[in-house]
């Protein structure tokens, strides 16, 4: 169980920090009938000031500044904002340091700074102080090559201290995450190749990890994608967006995903997936509980045994689905219980819930044996041997490890009923519906620039309402071919100087159409036809007139 405070208890070990009182800033007259409201002012805290470089500062004001020629102040409290769910308030997301590290280069870089102080200031409210935090420690933990405790310790001058962060669920939290988890998260995450921001998409990431657009996030990459349970039809229903399989398979084809693992009850049929190419498993416990030691060994037998990349789902993707992949992490990349749950919610914030989070804690020592055992036999087989050989000499390996240690780790799971899963509301649906609710925030730092499109391209595209229009009216009607061959006329805006005839023929082409409703003996065509002339017509006013 983590403590609820950081605080470092020595001083003099910390890094070089100064400390200014809020209350006795320069300038500012004391008034000598408010000797009270003074004392009342005394007894704030203080401003911190923390020197990361030797132009990179970081601090904790009590008052906003101003910016001067020598120094140049910045916060992003109201521009990189946590999504919560509930009481939850971070970390924040991997695409939120992308977009920080980003702001702190380009700031650093800029010719117009280039003699100045970067500050990065935070407010009085602790949750923004803890994100902050966060945010600058991993930009020294990525781009400036901080050890995490190095990093840590220069953020925990003298007696500050940050609150530690929390689950998603609702009520009362008895588990916490502290900074120094994040940043070890964050460096285990490079080392093993999990986080690049060379080739990073922001784009993407963004996009996809809204609930209109899949809900789905790379926890590993190429290996392990979360996402939300589909539903058998795409629709938008209590409160938040419901998807098909079929919305899902282009993605998946288009990203080498092989295999699905379905974790709640059945929304869909598997055979949507199956039928595409996938291999589909079934792996059900229930909603906001821990899977049981069977279930943990299953899944990762099939996760081991993938061709591909595997994408795993339960109802929001986000406590069973956060649970399992993060025993997949401590086992084969050997990070603690606490640091395998920091990165799982800097991927995907909200993952892993309540009980879910002693369950990895009280795996951690089995599944860190586990790993051991399959790299060693994995090295021994690196030689050439089949693959199918290897597969049955871990599953034995597998078995020995769940027999000989599993044991000592067990715990007795919480008692839930399936008619809660099956017909009432659960943790995951009311999950989903928060995410889906929120309203999409305008992005603060620009995204990457799309190319525009070449100039006809885009007066086609703008055409194309028109032609949909005028299908639409016609869709009635069993139409002939060549009754199609004036919407190549009537679509076109070009000035009429540049049309390919004379206005003489354009008059005659008005004429033959107004003409055309005589041989006409459907109604529906006769409705198409004012329709359709209208921007002929148009064209046509300089020349009748």
């Amino acid at each position: 169980m983590k403590r609820k405070s950081e605080r470092r208890p020595n001083w003099a070990a910390a890094p070089p920090c100064s400390r200014r009182c809020s209350a006795s800033s320069p300038g500012v007259k004391k008034s000598r009938s408010s000797t009270s409201q003074e004392r009342h002012r005394l007894d704030l805290q203080d401003d911190l000031y923390l020197d990361i470089t030797d132009r990179l500062c970081f601090a904790i004001l009590y008052s906003r500044p101003k910016s001067s020629s020598n120094v140049h102040y910045f916060s992003i409290d109201n521009e990189l904002e946590y999504e919560n769910f509930y009481a939850d308030f971070g970390p924040l997301n991997l695409a939120m340091v992308y977009r920080y590290c980003c702001k702190i280069n380009k700031k650093l870089k800029s010719i117009t700074m280039m003699r100045k102080k970067i500050i990065h200031f935070t407010g009085s409210d602790q949750r923004k102080q803890a994100n902050a935090a966060f945010l600058i420690g991993c930009y020294m933990v990525i781009y400036l090559g901080r050890a995490p405790e190095e990093a840590y310790r220069i953020l925990m001058c003298g007696a500050t201290s940050y609150i530690p962060f929390r689950d998603a669920a609702y009520g009362s939290c008895n588990f916490y995450i502290t900074l120094l988890d994040c940043f070890h998260a964050v460096k285990k995450a490079m080392q093993y190749d999990l986080l690049n921001f060379n080739s990073f998409n922001l784009d993407e990431y963004e996009h996809y990890e809204k609930a209109e657009n899949g809900d789905l996030n790379w926890i590993i990459p190429d290996r392990f994608i979360a996402f939300c349970g589909p539903h058998s039809r795409t629709r938008l229903e209590s409160g938040y967006h419901q998807h098909s399989p079929e919305a899902y398979i282009p993605y998946f084809k288009n990203h080498n995903v092989s295999t699905i693992i379905r974790l709640n009850k059945r929304m869909y049929d598997a055979k949507r997936f199956t039928n595409a190419g996938f291999d589909h498993y079934d792996l059900f416990f229930a909603d906001g509980s821990t899977p049981t030691d069977a279930i943990v060994k299953e899944f990762l037998d099939i996760c081991e045994n993938a061709e591909g990349a595997i994408a795993v789902h339960c109802k929001a993707g986000l406590g069973r689905t956060g649970t399992l992949i993060a025993c997949y992490l401590m086992k084969h990349y050997r990070m603690t219980a606490a640091e395998t749950i920091a990165w799982v919610r800097i991927c995907r914030p909200g993952s892993v819930i309540g009980p879910q989070q002693q369950f990895l804690v009280m795996k951690q020592a089995s599944l860190w044996l586990e790993g051991d055992y399959f790299r060693q036999k994995l090295r021994g087989q690196e030689n050439g041997k089949h693959r199918a050989a290897v597969s049955k000499l871990l599953l034995a390996v597998d078995d020995i490890s769940i027999n000989g240690v599993e044991n000592q780790d067990k715990q007795e799971p919480e008692l839930y009923s399936d008619d809660d899963e099956i017909h009432g509301v659960t943790q995951g649906d009311r999950l989903r519906a928060l995410k889906s609710r929120r309203q999409s925030k305008t992005n603060a730092i620009p995204l990457t620039l799309v190319p525009q499109r070449e100039g006809r391209k885009r007066n086609a595209l703008q055409q194309m309402p028109l032609m949909a229009l005028w299908y639409s009216h016609c869709s009635a009607a069993s139409a002939h071919p060549s009754r199609f061959v004036f919407i190549i006329i009537f679509c076109r805006t070009e000035p009429l100087s540049v049309l390919p005839f004379s206005p003489v023929c354009l008059y005659f082409m008005v004429d033959t159409v107004l003409s055309l409703s005589k041989y006409l003996s459907l109604k529906n065509y006769k409705k198409c036809i004012p329709l359709s002339m209208s921007p002929l017509l148009l064209c046509c006013l300089p020349c009748l007139g």
